[in-house]
Formats: structure tokens, sequence, C-alpha cells
């Protein structure tokens, strides 16, 4: 018998802004028990808006400006979805996302910010060239590719800033400092003043600053149309434009109408005081994406950053049944804004001030705000709240319930049930799948515990099973990643995959979580089936502490003998059709250090199926083939050479092998999978291996998750396999090695470590 919390109630926050990443800090310092926290956000990172002026003016790093959401919600505890949400379904309390399945919720709360209301009309063909200020890291990416367009150009490129307004003013003076005589700028305003909000002197000295610049003011005209070359105004006026930024009046994201949440006249969504919807009081809203009836203020960060501590304060209490806490804007609030040369202005009522000791303040309070951020250490647990290990009900705590293990532990079958047949609905003609083969496709559609399959013909039949936990934060990706590694073993044999048994561990909670845990799990593994016309025909569940899960894998070979790891020729070129690296980096996320950058890419990278790259391979005839798992690149490579009986030599160019964004970095570290020793031992058959390893050689060691495949090839249909792997998408292929007679192999230094067989 084991005692654990179980998850009975799920709040999701939607956006990773400034509100939702101090609930994040503030929830994993502080968190609440039987709660599941998940994070669904369009960006593994947000941007910072205080510093986003410094960033275009080249002042700061994108790593100094930007919030890393991965470890941010690793620390709190939470599932981090990476997707665009693009609805909400009140009624079923459903979070609708773009690439994945709806996600469920008990409680909601809404940090999406907003984007400028272009009225203009933009020409189809500068779509690209129109930029808008918001959403921020939309903005930065076409910066990026405007900055170097710009730089490129044979003259000097026209930019149009359309808004006057403190964004406006402060990115005209970034863009100008970090394009230097390069490009003309325009700023646009439909008013006489610039900075209407702010007093007399604060206007006065901008407006000269901006004179000073050489920018062009043009007050009081309302840009109506960005045509080729020209940005049209209502006044008649046509100034020269190639490229436009727009840094207007807010506008809402539509969807938030059109779910039926109580909105204002502007689209935003209407909340109260304690910032809870007006017209459903279990969604909660923050940042710019809402407007407080009660107290309306600007769309500003300063306001987003303020909204974070009640907000966390107020989602607490709703999940408790407490007190809502009642938020007050401040009235006067100071505005500090930088002229991109290393000099600011700060403003707050009538008062101001102007030069470098404002921005050396400036940017001590924005660092200030960023390195708590970056600093998520693990709290100790006596910082941890007190009712973590106890629900409860008045003043009587409520022991935890125990959970048992062996068969007692398995999912309810009504949970089971439902999540079932939500899955079967989720699947494109239902009522009339059929397999490739011509049958119909049993999912789970029989209660009998075994299932029966006549295989077609009498092909050969192959078998392969791979079970582990959850590297990731994420069931429905989760469940891709797993059906790939799984599914891999039949790809390198060159079998096609015909139905699959799944075994899956699901956390404890209650019989609603699980279910929605479990629906997203089996969610993703259809995505990766169906695709195939592979049949998932039964499966069992268990519960536990941690979401894991298997496959039983069944496939058909087309020929009469399979692809095997043996085989290997003297003369063969190897070919690695992924990057090494996850090991080290999950290890790295799991003690929260990975980047997100890092992480994400890991994940992308296991989230590509063998099959393709198995299909191309077969077509060529290799002489062997392995998929590089849980033994690493030389584990694997050692089985092909043992399985050759021959004498061969391996040798592997190091510069060559391909490796995921900071793996090196990570094992440069001593960040290693707990199975990274056991494959080292290994080391007594290759030469020359130094001792510690280096980060290359740690690299060969490193254990693979859903990894690519070793494909044996003959020289001469080498650069055509790798040329339609590269078609493909498996950008990162590449020749790592040799296959040579042991009696003859000589290798050069460059081309070391050597693989000898014994």
């Amino acid at each position: 018998m084991q005692g654990t919390s179980a998850i009975t109630q799920e709040l999701v926050l939607v956006g990773g802004g400034h509100s939702h990443s101090l609930v994040l800090r503030m929830w994993g310092m502080n968190p609440l028990p039987r709660v599941r926290l998940t994070l669904i956000s369009d960006g593994f990172d947000t941007p910072y808006s205080g510093m986003l002026p410094g960033h275009v003016a080249g002042i700061y790093s994108r790593s100094e400006c930007y919030i890393d959401l991965h470890p941010l919600a690793q620390f709190a505890g939470a599932q981090f979805y990476v997707d665009q949400v693009v609805g909400i379904d009140l009624e079923r309390r459903q979070v609708l996302c773009r690439d994945r399945p709806p996600v469920r919720f008990d409680v909601l709360s809404l940090d999406i910010g907003s984007t400028p209301k272009v009225s203009a009309a933009v020409a189809p063909e500068l779509t690209e060239r129109a930029i808008a200020a918001k959403p921020i890291g939309r903005f930065l990416e076409r910066w990026q590719r405007l900055q170097k367009a710009v730089t490129e150009a044979s003259s000097p490129q026209d930019i149009a800033i359309i808004g006057g307004g403190v964004g406006g003013v402060e990115l005209a003076l970034a863009m100008e400092h970090r394009l230097q005589g390069r490009a003309k700028f325009h700023l646009i305003h439909r008013q006489q003043n610039l900075l209407p909000s702010h007093n007399f002197w604060v206007r006065r000295h901008l407006r000269r600053l901006l004179e000073e610049r050489e920018v062009q003011l043009h007050l009081g005209e309302a840009a109506i149309a960005h045509v080729p070359n020209v940005i049209k105004c209502q006044s008649g006026a046509a100034l020269p434009c190639d490229w436009s930024i727009w840094v207007t009046e807010a506008g809402a994201t539509p969807w938030i109408q059109q779910c039926g949440l109580a909105t204002d006249g502007r689209g935003f969504l209407a909340v109260n005081d304690k910032l809870q919807s007006r017209s459903h009081p279990f969604v909660f809203a923050a940042g710019d994406v809402a407007t407080l009836t009660h107290a309306p203020h600007p769309k500003a960060g300063v306001f987003a950053v303020r909204h974070g501590k009640p907000l966390f304060h107020n989602l607490r209490a709703y999940l408790q049944e407490k007190p809502l806490q009642i938020y007050r804007p401040q009235q006067r609030y100071l505005s500090l804004i930088g002229s991109g040369d290393g000099r600011a202005i700060a403003s707050r009522g009538p008062l101001w001030a102007w030069g470098k000791w404002v921005w050396r303040w400036k940017d001590w309070l924005d660092r200030k705000f960023m390195t708590q951020f970056q600093d998520l250490s693990p709290m100790p647990s006596s910082m941890a709240d007190p009712a973590a290990h106890s629900k409860t009900n008045g003043d009587a705590p409520q022991v935890p319930p125990m959970f048992c293990a062996g068969c007692g532990s398995k999912v309810g079958r009504q949970t089971l049930t439902r999540a079932l047949a939500r899955l079967e609905c989720d699947r494109p003609g239902a009522q009339g799948n059929r397999h490739s083969n011509g049958s119909p496709i049993p999912l789970l559609e029989s209660p009998d515990d075994a299932a029966i399959w006549q295989p077609p013909g009498d092909r050969p039949l192959v078998q392969t099973i791979d079970y582990f936990r959850s590297p990731i934060a994420d069931p429905y990706r989760f469940g891709q990643i797993a059906a790939n590694h799984c599914l891999s073993d039949l790809f390198a044999t060159g079998a096609t995959p015909h139905s699959v048994l799944a075994l899956a561990t699901i956390p404890y909670g209650s019989s609603k979580v699980q279910e929605e845990t479990l629906y997203q799990l089996l969610r993703g593994i259809d995505k990766i089936l169906s695709p195939l016309g592979t049949a998932l025909i039964g499966g069992h569940t268990t519960e536990g502490p941690e979401l894991a899960l298997g496959l039983s894998c069944n496939g058909l070979l087309d020929q009469p003998s399979p692809l095997t790891k043996g085989g290997l020729q003297p003369g063969d070129r190897l070919i690695l059709t992924k990057p090494l690296g996850t090991g080290t980096l999950l290890a790295a996320h799991g003690r929260n250090r990975a980047r997100g950058q890092w992480l994400e890419a890991a994940i992308a990278m296991m989230l590509q199926s063998n099959h393709v790259a198995g299909a191309i391979a077969q077509s060529f005839n290799p002489h062997a083939c392995t998929d590089i798992t849980g033994f690493g690149l030389l584990g694997h490579l050692i089985e092909m050479v043992e399985a050759s009986s021959k004498s061969l030599t391996i040798t592997l160019k190091q510069s060559q092998i391909p490796a995921l964004p900071g793996s090196l970095a990570c094992l440069e570290q001593g960040i290693t999978s707990s199975l990274q020793d056991r494959n080292a031992q290994l080391q007594n058959q290759v030469s020359p291996w130094r001792s510690p390893l280096s980060p290359q050689q740690a690299l060969l060691v490193d254990p693979q998750t859903s990894g690519g495949l070793l494909i044996a090839a003959p020289e001469q249909d080498t650069m055509m396999l790798l040329k339609q792997l590269h078609q493909a998408g498996y950008k990162d292929a590449a020749v790592i090695g040799t296959v040579s007679d042991s009696s003859n192999s000589q290798a050069s230094a460059p081309d070391r470590p050597i693989l000898l067989k014994s």
C-alpha cells in the first residue's frame, strides 16, 4: 500500500505573459495540494516588455530579456503544452487548441495579451513588411528579418512607425539607434501631440530627441493603407515606406468574444475587482486581455506585473472555496522610457527626470524583475505549503487515501470506457474504420482481455515491446514520443506496423482527472498510429505516482527475411538519421537546467517518426540497420559489429556526428542520464578513449529516446540515400563513419575514435 495525494482539480493557465509567469513562480514556492496546474502557451519562452526596446537597440541579448517557460513550469510542477489556443468551450470546460486535443479545466485563467488594431489596408504582397508590435514574440522574430534586409539593402530603407504613444516613440528611438544611417524613419500619429498621457515636459523632450535623430514626424495624420513603397494617409498624403511598424490602439483576440465570455466594448474580457470574469466566475484574466470594468487602466506592462500577485491569491482562494481578494489598481504609476542609447526618461504625474542615471535605474529594475525567473532553485520543504500532505475540512485534517499496487491499482472501468469513447469519436469515419489490409480496425471495441488477430497470408510477423516513464509534462506529446520510440524497432527491420497493445500507468487522481490524462495520452498514440493504418487493439492501465507508457508492437514483413543489425560489409558507410543528445537534455530538464529552446528541439526530434527514413533505407537495400535508443550510438554500433561475424573496424568521424542544440553544453557541465555510466563501460572496445570523457565522447554513449536509425549502406548509394533523407525532413542526417576490414584498416587522427571488434 502506498499513500499519495490524488489530483482532484485542474487549473489551466492560457498564455505565458507577465501575470502568469509570476503566478507560476509563486505557485512553485507555495503549491496547492491535489490541484494539477497546466500552462498552455504558443511559445516556449515569453519576452519581457520592459526590456523589448533595449533588445531592439542591441543593449540586451535575447536570453537576457526572455522568460524561459519550460524551467518555470518545471519549478511550478506544472504541465506545459506548447500550442496555440483557438477558442474555449465554456459548457464542457475545455480549451480548444490548434494542434492538440481539447484540454479540460475546472478553473481557467487567461493572460494572452493583445494585438495592435491595424485598421489600414495592407497590400497582400506586403504582409511580411507590415509588422505589428504585439504579440511581442512575433514582432521580435520579424524585426530580425527586417534588420537583416535593411542591412543588406543597397540604399537606405524607409521605415514607418504608426502610433505616437510610449510604445511607438520608444521603438522609433531604439530602431534608429540600431540602424543608424541604414534607414529613414517616419513616425505617424493621428493626434497633434505625442504621448498624450504624459506631461508637457516629457512630450517636449522626447519630440526634441526624435527630431535630433532625424525621425520625420507626421502628426495629425491617420494611416489608411500600406501599398508598395507608400503609406497612404486619410488626408491624402503619401509617405515613402518599405516597412511599417504598427504600434496602435490595442485590439482583442476575436475568440474571446466568440466563446461567450462577457466583454467590454472593444472585445476584451470584462473582469470584476477580483480579476474574475463577470459572466463565468470560474474564468479569471489578467494583463492586456482583461478590462477591469470597475477601474479601467491602460494596457501597459506595469499593470500586467501588478496583476500577478492578486491573481495568484484569487486562483488559490477560488479552488479552496475561500474569500477572494479585491484588486485596486494604482492611480498613478512610474513610466520609464529608454532612448536606445544608454539614457532614459522617468515620469510620474507632473514629475520627470532624464539622463544616464535614469537608464541605470531602469536597467537595475528590469534585471531585478528577470532574476526571479532565472534563479529557480527548489524550495526547502519547510517553506512548502503546510497543507501539502493533507486536505483540510474545517479544522479537521483529512488523511490522504491509500493506493493499492498490483492489479488493484487499475484505472476504473468507467474512466477507461469514457476515455476510449472520446478517442473513438475523434477518429475520422469512426463507424467505418478499416485497416489498410481491408479488415476492420477493432479499436478496443471488444471487452475481451486478449486480442485475437489473424495476420493476412503467411507474411512473417515481427513483435517488439518497450515501456518507460514520461520525461516531459505533456501526456499528448509523450504519447507520440512513446509510440515513435516503440515502433522504431519495426521500422529498423523493414516491417510494416500492423497492431499494438498499450500498457499505461496513470497518475493517481479523481476519475475526471485520470480520464483527461488517459484521453490526452491515447490521442497522442493515435496521432502516430492513424497515418500508418495501425490498429490499437487492446491494452492495460494501472495507477502510479508518475505517467508511464509502453507499447507492444506487431508488424508484418513484405520481404522473406528482415533487415537486421548484422550484415556490415567492408566499404559500407554509416548514416545516422537524427542527432544525438536526448539523454543529457532530458536529464538537464529533470534538474531544471535545460533551456526551453534546447528542450523544444529535443522534443521536435523525438516527435519525428523513423517510418519514412526506414522506407527510404529499404529502397537502397542496405546491409544492416538498427535504431539508436537506450544503449546510445556506441552500444548499438557494437551490437552491429558483434552480429556481423566478420573482423571489422569502424571509424567514426566525430566532427560529422550531429548533436542536438545544448547537448554538448549539458555534457560539459557533467549532466548525464542515469544510464550513461553503464553505457560508458563499453569504452574498453574503443581506441583511443580518454578519461574523463570529453563531451563529444560522452555523446556517443548518451542514451536516446526515439532516436534515429543507423544505416549501413554501400558507398555508391550513400549520397543519393542521404539526399532523399534530407528531402524527407531528416535535415540532420549525416554520414558518420566507415566500415573496413580489420586486417588493413588505418584511420587518420581526425577520424578517431575507432571501434574495434575483438
